[in-house]
């Protein structure tokens, strides 16, 4: 039978709640347990797929095609068991559901209610993720509630949550909860009375903890932790410290120390042998000990939360640890890259422009990729940034004068990019869409695959098939591809059902290294194994930045003789 661990959070949000979730999930995993994850969140969106990146960070794709909360990303960096649809659900979906429900009169014609009603949903949810009823229960599903205690959003989960729980009994649930000790630097102290309050919240709808995460900016005291316990009625070992560390790849070891695990298995009984944590200190040892550093400019229009650009930074840090190289990423907004301000990008050692969406800053990103096909700085475009690459070529080398996506300029006279209104689906049903489309649902997402033109960089990096997660509406016509092709453009990589553009590149022999694709690769990156596509960026940062040190050299050299 599968047992439950709910997470749930106080005082304040973005205390880590996924992180420490997926750090205790690895934990366990590491005892040789099946682990997985669900996050619970309490907005009414269907999904996160509208929301702005400023306000929820990245939106995450599961290879079903979920686009779910970014902590989504976290877990599957963290564990090995992959994320699906199930796995990440909202209130707009709960209620979407049982309003459907009693549309086709499910519900026997009784008055529909947060309780039972909703509550009951919400508990079928979670069981679906965790694989009750099929063949892929787990042994433990730990459940992660968005939102903080105390709001009125999250109180459906928390009571949904509760009943689960008394139902399982007492030994086939546990809850932790992370909280925050803010440090009071007039008194020169850390404060436990938030901590107080929210545990108080939590007991006052049923919930007791059996766990306590206190996140600080520092170490909390045992003096703390045993106020803490006995304020809260947490037991003193109960309560665990969680202070600012420089990796997140440190947290695991941290509440393995601490012994969270042995306390999470204790109250479920469950028989394990010891945790095995040798990988994640082995991966620790090669973030704080990197041979080499690299600069990265990474050229966006979400720039102002770095979590819009979550798992690209992950992925570049990852691939960073294969290359035995500290990466050092500086967003920069495209709005601010001009034809006169571009050579700012000469001090960098290679060029990313991540996926986005809407006219914003595509220019700068246009300039973008012209000065790096320009002037052999290694170059990865990503989703969008495939799609500017592109238009830059087609503008400066194709000879399309005013060559644009529609989705930016409707009346371009040249639309290399445009929406592609009908293609089959995964399960070869038939999708359209329009101009007019709802923005919800109906983009190209979920994994994909495409063949791989022999000869290529990307055949160098992918062999004969590459298979990505997608997240876009508008893909390169078709009809410019022979256009683009005589220009010299290579399209290395077409889905395999439609035809459609994958991977676009620059003859090996014109640039050292210098890629587009359609795709999210991102996604599929982790600290294990990096990803094939950012390691051959880093080691062409790499190379290009001992080019550029060796040209440095030699230069004054000649010019003295």
């Amino acid at each position: 039978m599968t047992k439950f661990v709910f997470v749930t959070g106080g005082v304040v949000s973005s205390l880590g709640k996924g992180i420490a979730s997926a750090s205790l999930a690895a934990i366990l995993e590491s005892r040789g347990l099946k682990v997985t994850l669900i996050k619970l969140d309490p907005y009414i969106n269907v999904d996160p797929g509208t929301m702005s990146p400023f306000q929820h960070g990245e939106v995450f794709v599961t290879d079903d095609g979920a686009e779910t909360d970014l902590d989504l990303g976290h877990y599957e960096r963290f564990i090995t068991t992959r994320m699906k649809r199930a796995n990440n659900f909202t209130t707009g979906q709960i209620y979407k559901s049982v309003l459907e429900k009693e549309r086709r009169g499910d519900y026997l014609g009784k008055t529909v209610q947060v309780i039972p009603h909703v509550t009951n949903e919400i508990q079928d949810f979670i069981k679906r993720g965790a694989g009750f009823g099929g063949t892929g229960a787990v042994d433990v599903a730990i459940v992660e509630i968005g939102g903080t205690v105390g709001d009125i959003e999250s109180l459906p989960f928390l009571e949904a949550v509760r009943q689960l729980s008394l139902k399982h009994g007492p030994n086939n649930s546990a809850f932790v909860h992370l909280t925050y000790l803010p440090w009071i630097a007039a008194a020169g102290e850390l404060k436990t009375k938030p901590t107080q309050h929210t545990v108080q919240k939590l007991r006052e709808i049923g919930i007791q903890a059996d766990a306590l995460l206190c996140r600080a900016d520092r170490p909390i005291p045992n003096e703390e932790r045993e106020k803490i316990s006995l304020f809260t009625n947490v037991p003193a070992w109960g309560v665990i410290s969680m202070w600012d560390v420089d990796t997140i790849y440190k947290v695991p070891r941290m509440l393995h120390e601490q012994g969270l695990d042995g306390l999470i298995c204790d109250k479920l009984r469950l028989n394990t042998p010891p945790a095995n944590l040798k990988r994640w200190d082995a991966l620790v040892h090669e973030v704080a000990n990197p041979r080499h550093e690299v600069r990265i400019a990474m050229v966006g229009k979400y720039v102002e939360l770095s979590d819009s650009y979550k798992s690209v930074n992950e992925a570049l840090r990852h691939a960073g640890m294969h290359n035995h190289a500290r990466v050092v990423i500086d967003h920069i907004d495209s709005e601010t890259i001009t034809p006169a301000s571009v050579t700012q990008l000469a001090q960098y050692d290679a060029i990313l422009v991540p996926g986005g969406f809407g006219s914003r800053g595509v220019e700068g990103k246009i300039a973008t990729a012209r000065y790096a096909r320009e002037h052999q700085v290694p170059y990865l475009g990503i989703c969008l940034g495939m799609q500017v690459a592109t238009i830059e070529y087609a503008r400066h080398v194709a000879g399309l004068a005013d060559a644009n996506s529609t989705e930016f300029d409707a009346a371009t006279p040249h639309p290399v990019i445009a929406l592609i209104t009908e293609w089959k689906d995964k399960d070869g049903s038939v999708q359209k869409r329009s101009a007019q489309s709802d923005l919800g649902g109906t983009m190209r997402l979920g994994a994909q695959s495409a063949d791989v033109q022999p000869g290529t960089l990307a055949h160098r990096i992918y062999g004969d098939v590459v298979t990505e997660r997608h997240r876009h509406r508008y893909e390169a016509n078709v009809n410019y591809l022979d256009q683009l092709r005589s220009a010299g453009l290579v399209i290395s990589a077409l889905t395999q059902r439609e035809h459609l553009t994958e991977i676009v590149e620059l003859p090996q022999s014109a640039h050292p290294w210098f890629i587009g694709v359609q795709f999210h690769p991102e996604f599929k990156s982790t600290p294990w194994d990096g990803h094939p596509l950012f390691n051959g960026f880093i080691e062409a940062a790499l190379t290009h930045q001992a080019a550029r040190a060796e040209h440095d050299v030699v230069k004054p050299l000649k010019a003295v003789k």
